[in-house]
């Protein structure tokens, strides 16, 4: 589904054909802990990058593990949800927070009907207390 999926520019009305093509374990890379899953983006390269650490909370969440597949449809779902919302600016990597994962897998795990315990439950992120804001 999020593997091969048409999106329409929120701006410039453009549909854009997105497919994916790679996954790259990305430590030497560029040093940076993370999976890079990288998708054609009507024919130019974008990279969306899921830290490693998602597959850690993921697992502490639901005591299941990412598939590579399922970090795939993640990715497609960010790719497609920031072409949508106007959020793609063009720009070749895109880095997700490990909050940013979670939420998308959720959504791609609710859409595919999968079983509930494979739902990680998000807990609200804690509110900055006044003195830790500067």
């Amino acid at each position: 589904m999020y593997d091969d999926f048409h999106a329409s520019d929120r701006w410039t009305k453009q549909q854009l054909h997105c497919i994916y093509q790679a996954l790259i374990v990305a430590i030497a890379t560029r040093h940076a802990d993370a999976i890079d899953i990288k998708f054609l983006a009507g024919g130019r390269p974008v990279w969306i990058s899921l830290p490693h650490l998602a597959w850690v909370e993921y697992k502490r969440l639901t005591g299941k593990v990412i598939t590579d597949p399922l970090a795939v449809q993640t990715a497609g779902h960010y790719l497609k949800s920031a072409i949508e919302s106007g959020l793609d600016n063009g720009r070749e990597m895109y880095m997700l927070s490990v909050e940013e994962t979670l939420q998308h897998i959720r959504a791609v795990l609710e859409e595919f009907n999968a079983s509930s315990d494979a739902i990680p439950k998000l807990e609200p992120l804690p509110a900055l207390v006044a003195s830790e804001t500067i």
